[in-house]
């Protein structure tokens, strides 16, 4: 595949997925309570990684910055920001080697490695925290159930949080970036195959130089150079 496609799709990939990463880093609906049916469908629920929202069906809205945080979501938070960073600065790097036309071959090489490089990492860091907040989620539906708890509804029961959209798309944007990661390491290897190719159509061809004595008999024919008086 030419280095040309791949670097391109490699840009647009990670465009694309540092765009998700952003966006479900910003955005509060990583979670969203699970109601009884017996509790009041007028409110709506939602968690982010930093804010806890409650929204009603009339579109008001009333956040509070999260209190009482585990360690585990804090990781979370850190690979999150980490995973925007890394992905932002892949993101540029890719498209500095698409634009700056006269760069060598093999420093465009080098960019794109770097790019990919980076832009895998991110990807890492965006399905592990996805995956770790999932885990915490899962974890809830198994172990709470409706029998009581600092959110209790009519009956006393707590409401337990399910997959919000949030989540899956911090796991989609991650996997872009390590397809995009690996598109951006794909073309560093086919920029230096072309280049090695290229050094090697030059084949050094040594120059034969013939020597003539000064008494030696010069042979006749139409190739030597002849004494006219």
């Amino acid at each position: 595949m030419a280095p040309s496609v791949l670097q391109n799709g490699g840009f647009l990939l990670a465009v694309v997925g540092t765009a998700a990463l952003i966006a479900a880093t910003g955005t509060s609906k990583w979670s969203v309570r699970d109601r009884p049916r017996d509790e009041e469908a007028s409110l709506y629920r939602h968690k982010g990684l930093w804010q806890d929202c409650a929204t009603t069906f009339s579109g008001f809205t009333q956040c509070g910055s999260l209190q009482g945080s585990s360690g585990a979501f804090w990781a979370v938070r850190a690979l999150m920001i980490i995973g925007v960073l890394l992905s932002v600065l892949g993101a540029m790097m890719s498209l500095f080697s698409l634009v700056l036309g006269s760069l060598e071959d093999s420093t465009k090489a080098r960019m794109c490695l770097t790019a990919g490089v980076a832009i895998i990492i991110a990807g890492v860091c965006g399905i592990t925290g996805a995956s770790i907040y999932a885990s915490h989620i899962l974890a809830s539906l198994k172990t709470s159930t409706y029998g009581g708890g600092h959110e209790a509804n009519a009956q006393g029961g707590t409401p337990t949080y399910t997959f919000g959209p949030a989540s899956f798309v911090g796991l989609m944007g991650g996997n872009v970036l390590v397809m995009a990661g690996i598109l951006k390491s794909m073309a560093f290897r086919e920029i230096m195959k072309a280049e090695n190719a290229s050094h090697l159509q030059f084949v050094y061809k040594p120059q034969l130089y013939f020597r003539t004595d000064a008494g030696a008999e010069k042979p006749s024919g139409g190739n030597q150079f002849q004494n006219y008086v």
